[in-house]
């Protein structure tokens, strides 16, 4: 089946297969238990409170080392979804995990991809449009209460941008009721942060005209969604990001501008370890991401850093996991700068969308939206060469449902050019994987050659540069195989 493939990396290489958790090389016993304690959390439901056992007992049952065990509750620690607890009725104690490891995953490993301004508008387009209709549709008294009290904030917000966090967008995120949309658009606000940052270039008077006018579009965006107009309020949503976008462009260096300068996001609970694994990366963002260069020995960063050995170490422990940097031992090594993988992210965010109890209803809706806008970035590029080269030789796959099918969707989103739509694909992807392991109904036989023949109708129509039509068959297709999805 199509939708149960491994997609394809953003750089082409195909991922064989999912870990338990994180990226981290295979062989690391740690990252692997870690893995097994997230499991079995998610196994008995999240009873946040509940404790998993002793440190005595959790060596006891993964058959681990003091120092391997401790490692891995570093790495639960940092997902947010359990934490060690000393003294007497201590032990490892589930808790409830927030959003904040999964939108960071994400930022840094499309930071690293040099994310384009573009690419970021077409995400948004997407996505934030169809979570304001749904929270027009589903608005209640509470709803309205929350977002007259974010329009009523925006006043007091000192952002160096017109584009910068919107709380408006995320609560429409979380008014939507789709816990994907909501952390979607949460990593897409939060990368924005990055391209917004405008600093010194312009007046407090261009500021404050630029704010005038985004707080305008919010309330007329919020008028709609609280009387109930879903296709109003969508509309003016799409308009709001046009506009906004056209303005990012106009004040920044040039279309394909890079973020500005990282800004210290670090919520203030978390602990220092977490913190200065932040410094550290904001640091290679402001190198222009050296890969290979070593940033400096242990001993140079303490000084540099002024924090303690045991504190860099699990500062190093988290930047490996997001292939951030990595310590290299012996003469010449030292905090070596990596090249991130989208392992932890896909992880991460799968994790906390499993702890939200994500529907099929959830991923489908959300799928269908960026598959849609997949068809259109495709059709729109259909003449480039990479991508002609591409349709010529998907035209002669087979149309028995072989294995080269199977390939459809995550070709077709790679061809797309956009990174946002490519790691959230996966995703959504492992997503269902997790939520299908245990309880996969095989489709019928005759599916495999019918989910082939659609393929091939999509192909037909992005050749024929018809993207309406395409979007009609992809979405037709999409439907048929909704019931894989719950």
């Amino acid at each position: 089946m199509a939708i149960a493939v491994d997609l394809v990396g953003v750089h082409g290489t195909r991922n064989a297969g999912l870990a338990p958790a994180g990226h981290a090389p295979a062989d690391k016993l740690a990252t692997r238990v870690a893995g097994r304690i997230e499991a079995e959390i998610a196994r008995r439901g999240w009873p946040a409170g509940e404790s998993l056992g002793s440190e005595v007992d959790l060596r006891e049952q993964y058959g681990v080392s003091r120092a391997v065990l401790r490692e891995a509750v570093r790495l639960v620690e940092h997902h947010q979804v359990a934490r060690m607890q000393r003294g007497p009725g201590g032990g490892l104690l589930i808790v409830t995990p927030d959003a904040g490891p999964a939108t960071r995953a994400s930022v840094i490993y499309l930071e690293y991809l040099g994310t384009s301004v573009e690419d970021l508008v077409a995400a948004r387009l997407l996505l934030e449009p169809l979570a304001t209709a749904l929270a027009a549709e589903r608005i209640t008294e509470d709803g309205i209460t929350r977002l007259r009290g974010a329009l009523a904030a925006e006043p007091d917000r000192h952002s160096p941008g017109m584009w910068s966090h919107d709380p408006l967008n995320v609560v429409l995120g979380e008014l939507s009721g789709n816990s994907v949309l909501r952390l979607f658009i949460d990593v897409l606000t939060r990368l924005t942060d990055r391209y917004a940052y405008l600093g010194e270039q312009l007046t407090p008077d261009e500021l404050a005209a630029a704010r005038a006018r985004s707080q305008q579009w919010h309330a007329s965006i919020v008028e709609a969604v609280i009387a109930g107009d879903a296709a109003r309020a969508q509309t003016r949503m799409s308009d709001y990001l046009d506009r906004t976008a056209a303005w990012l462009h106009e004040h920044r260096d040039g279309p394909g501008a890079g973020p500005g300068p990282p800004a210290d996001t670090s919520p203030a609970k978390e602990k220092l370890a977490e913190v200065m694994a932040a410094r550290i990366y904001q640091d290679i963002v402001r190198q222009g991401w050296p890969v290979g260069q070593v940033l400096g020995s242990e001993t140079g960063l303490l000084d540099r850093y002024q924090i303690s050995r045991a504190v860099f170490r699990e500062a190093v422990r988290l930047l490996e996991y997001h292939a951030v940097a990595r310590m290299r031992r012996g003469p010449g090594g030292g905090l070596v700068v990596a090249e991130p993988e989208p392992q932890a992210s896909i992880e991460t965010m799968a994790l906390y969308l499993e702890y939200q109890h994500s529907t099929g209803e959830d991923l489908r809706i959300v799928r269908e939206a960026i598959e849609l806008g997949t068809v259109s970035g495709v059709t729109a590029r259909r003449a480039e060469p990479q991508v002609t080269a591409w349709l010529d030789a998907a035209a002669g796959w087979p149309t028995t449902g072989s294995v080269p099918a199977d390939r459809f969707h995550s070709e077709l989103a790679q061809l797309a050019g956009n990174p946002v739509l490519v790691l959230f694909l996966r995703i959504l992807s492992e997503l269902f994987r997790r939520h299908t392991a245990s309880h996969r109904v095989p489709p019928p036989a005759d599916v495999a050659g019918q989910v082939a023949q659609a393929h091939q109708r999509i192909l037909d129509a992005i050749v024929a540069g018809d993207g309406c039509l395409a979007r009609h068959r992809m979405r037709r297709h999409l439907a048929k195989l909704s019931p894989w999805w719950h």
